[in-house]
């Protein structure tokens, strides 16, 4: 019975994290933590592009949502981005207001949750890999318009939620 309610204790306490709502409130100010994004009309992933968004952009959380949170820019323009890529840390431009003290690579390693210095160590970890390939696809870039015609030509769903 022990073990029992020991497990049960866990449970609930791991649970709690992957059913709990977003800690963001309307009306709060937000950051974007990623490089680059899509301010979509909807919460599909297919959906529509509003704008782009950039790392450190400042948005207001309009609805938050687990997956997404719709926001509104500086400009009154609204719609709906990852949650994931939402920070509540303040991410500080250059006074220029265009420029971000950090290199583009920085913050494409900042976004998927690495440094510069975990990059290195696992490089160091790893030396015979050729990481060019990598470098290469990272590049590539795809437009709304060709992926929808992808999708519809091959039947495919977009397993959006519009």
């Amino acid at each position: 019975m022990k073990n029992f309610l020991v497990l049960f204790i866990c449970f609930i306490s791991l649970s709690a994290g992957v059913f709990a709502k977003t800690s963001f409130r309307e009306g709060e100010i937000l950051y974007v933590s990623v490089k680059s994004t899509e301010l979509k009309a909807g919460t599909g992933r297919f959906s529509s592009t509003v704008a782009k968004v950039n790392y450190g952009d400042r948005v207001t959380v309009l609805q938050p949502e687990n997956k997404n949170t719709k926001v509104k820019l500086s400009d009154g323009t609204s719609g709906w981005i990852a949650t994931g890529s939402l920070t509540k840390k303040k991410i500080v431009k250059s006074s220029g207001g265009s420029t971000v003290k950090a290199s583009t690579s920085e913050i494409a390693l900042a976004g998927k949750g690495f440094s510069e210095e975990a990059e290195n160590a696992y490089k160091t970890k790893n030396s015979t890999l050729d990481y060019s390939k990598v470098d290469e696809i990272e590049t590539i870039s795809v437009s709304d318009k060709d992926l929808q015609n992808f999708i519809s030509n091959g039947e495919l769903s977009d397993g959006g939620e519009d």
